[in-house]
């Protein structure tokens, strides 16, 4: 489906970029572990490959859940910027690497991806609730004032 997800960067320097792994972070590294913006957090329990489907996906379900909610913000703090490439099916080795397919990020573990404030706590945990039946991995809801997660 053409157009299934609204999240690609404007412009990139490259058209194809390499499979690379999901960073691990390592040597103390509590980045992006916290909530920093709104009240409430979805932290991923383990490290993945999010693609633009999945993160629109989730917005969606988020907007919808919280848009009855007066004064309510969402922010989202992964966006997909690794474009992914696919070669067809039963296709020989050899004649270049495959077309692009889609945008994806590369998320390490305890990373919050998702964060909304401005409502109540049992709001903010049932919208992460359905968010998360929309993602590959496991998740959980964090508060504001969470200690940082160090490493794995």
């Amino acid at each position: 489906v053409r157009f299934a997800s609204n999240f690609s960067p404007r412009r990139t320097k490259y058209r194809k970029s390499q499979k690379g792994k999901i960073p691990l972070p390592t040597g103390g590294s509590t980045k992006g572990t916290t909530v920093e913006f709104g009240e409430y957090g979805l932290r991923i329990k383990e490290g993945a490959r999010l693609t633009g489907r999945q993160l629109t996906s989730v917005y969606t379900t988020l907007r919808r859940k919280i848009k009855t909610v007066k004064g309510s913000q969402m922010w989202m703090r992964v966006f997909p910027d690794i474009p992914v490439t696919t070669k067809g099916n039963e296709v020989r080795m050899g004649k270049g690497k495959g077309s692009f397919e889609y945008w994806a990020c590369r998320v390490p573990l305890n990373r919050v991806i998702f964060e909304i404030g401005g409502m109540r706590k049992e709001i903010a945990k049932e919208a992460f609730r359905l968010a998360s039946h929309k993602l590959p991995v496991k998740t959980e809801m964090v508060e504001r004032g969470t200690k940082p997660v160090v490493g794995a």
